[in-house]
């Protein structure tokens, strides 16, 4: 048995069948780190290995007087470095939090260690979250799982890579603008941005407003998606707009479900979207592999203005990401990322007239989709509009389609697929499609009914059956 090549429900039934230990579970994961991670730089943080063996002894002996924590029972974790884990840095990538420790566990990190996750350190993300490309000045960069010399996607890239190269069983992302689809997609994993209020956040200075952004799982495997999101999920009253509890046992109930469901294809948006070559492409793949499930799949406009949507997130994005750093922008201005900065400034200048305006404006949008969702049982969309691109670029400046070059106006235009589902706080899933000519991976997002999210994992399900083969392409 190959410890790190189990899924993580494999891994999970064989420490509670006592196949394995816990203290060869974290025996296994830890050799594992040290022979990979030097070369992709996913995980940070790391903790002391005999502290962390200590602990997985102390699972064995609670398995072998009876007592199990849950499914991720000894399992090792390590949470995204914007989640607090008490004393543990939570630096968000920046310098100006090198310092930061906290005192407590927020509520994942609490959900995840009641469930028998042992915390080995952090995943890597840019500073502050901000732009699909891990890289900050604190840690460095994370290279993709398939080829190092580009870029794994963000903000959840490391925790992406650390997925795909067997470092973790599996993961927490959190998606604002596909920070968790875009690195899944271009590492070959899945990940669900669940509906919004699905996985609360706490603690958080503001709990009516900054909605967003939503932390969700990562996995190698529909089954461990829904069984993470089983972990993460549920009601807490200090964060009221968090919905309520799905039925528990959940994921263990759940099956494949394809046949007759009914699928619209939103493409690039009639042409809107700029995107390389391929991507399109490849996504149609992913669509046949549906079809071929018993799904019916048809071509839809989204039918409403597509830049009158952009400019409601960006009315969106700005303010909420603008209280989110004032405080280290007071600090150290000099120290902040310029593309944080450009969303501070940017927010300078907005009125709350002009925010509420925005918000009617989403309101209008969530109306539409709503229309399109009872036409269709899910929506798709490609999870990005370029491929893995070069490490050493910052953002990409432009995207070259097969019909030209087109600037990007700001350092996330390139990402303006993904806010689709974000801005209407529909649940949304990634899953592969198959890799270009240099081996680099993509993505398309299945978007769902308002709180579909068991719905999703059911189709996820019934998909990951048919595209074995993409999923069996190891990384480099």
């Amino acid at each position: 048995m190959v410890v790190t090549e189990l899924s993580a429900d494999e891994l999970s039934k064989a420490i509670h069948s006592k196949q394995v230990s816990c203290r060869e579970v974290m025996q296994a994961y830890l050799h594992q780190i040290d022979a990979v991670n030097p070369r992709f730089n996913a995980l940070v943080s790391l903790q002391d290995p005999v502290r962390l063996l200590a602990q997985a002894d102390a699972a064995d002996h609670a398995l072998h007087r009876g007592t199990s924590r849950g499914w991720m029972h000894g399992f090792p974790i390590a949470l995204k470095d914007l989640v607090d884990v008490a004393g543990i840095p939570t630096t968000c990538g920046s310098p100006l939090l090198t310092q930061n420790i906290p005192a407590q566990d927020a509520l994942l990190t609490q959900r995840l260690k009641a469930a028998g996750g042992i915390v080995v350190g952090k995943t890597n993300t840019p500073e502050w979250g901000l732009g699909s490309h891990t890289f900050n000045p604190v840690f460095g960069s994370t290279g993709n799982a398939y080829n190092p010399a580009f870029s794994a996607g963000g903000s959840s890239g490391g925790a992406a890579v650390a997925l795909a190269q067997r470092m973790l069983p599996v993961a927490d992302g959190s998606d604002f603008m596909g920070s968790l689809r875009n690195p899944a997609a271009w590492n070959n994993v899945f990940g669900l941005r669940p509906s919004q209020g699905r996985v609360p956040a706490y603690p958080a200075n503001d709990v009516w407003v900054s909605q967003l952004g939503t932390d969700g799982p990562m996995a190698r495997t529909m089954t461990d998606l829904a069984h993470s999101l089983e972990v993460m999920a549920g009601f807490d009253a200090r964060s009221p707009l968090s919905l309520a509890s799905l039925p528990k046992g959940y994921a263990s109930g759940l099956r494949p479900q394809a046949q007759g469901l009914r699928i619209g294809w939103l493409g690039n948006l009639n042409g809107y979207l700029p995107m390389e070559a391929g991507i399109l492409e490849a996504c149609e793949q992913g669509l046949k592999r549906l079809e071929g499930l018993g799904c019916s799949v048809e071509p839809v406009s989204l039918g409403y203005p597509p830049e009158a949507v952009w400019q409601t997130w960006l009315a969106w994005r700005r303010v909420l990401t603008a209280s989110r750093i004032a405080p280290m922008v007071a600090k150290g201005r000099h120290l902040v990322k310029p593309e944080a900065l450009w969303e501070f400034d940017q927010a300078a200048g907005m009125t709350a007239p002009d925010f509420l305006q925005a918000s009617v404006e989403r309101t209008a949008f969530y109306q539409h989709m709503l229309g399109l969702l009872s036409q269709f049982d899910v929506l798709v969309l490609p999870s990005c509009q370029v491929w893995p691109f070069d490490m050493d670029l910052r953002w990409p400046e432009h995207i070259d389609t097969p019909t030209g070059r087109v600037p990007m106006d700001t350092y996330h235009r390139w990402m303006e697929v993904v806010l689709y589902a974000s801005l209407c706080g529909l649940p949304a899933l990634n899953v592969p499609v198959g890799f270009n000519t240099q081996g680099l991976p993509m993505g398309m997002q299945l978007i769902g009914q308002v709180q579909g999210d068991l719905a999703l994992l059911s189709l996820g399900l019934a998909y990951e059956e048919a595209v074995g083969d993409w999923l069996a392409v190891r990384p480099a």
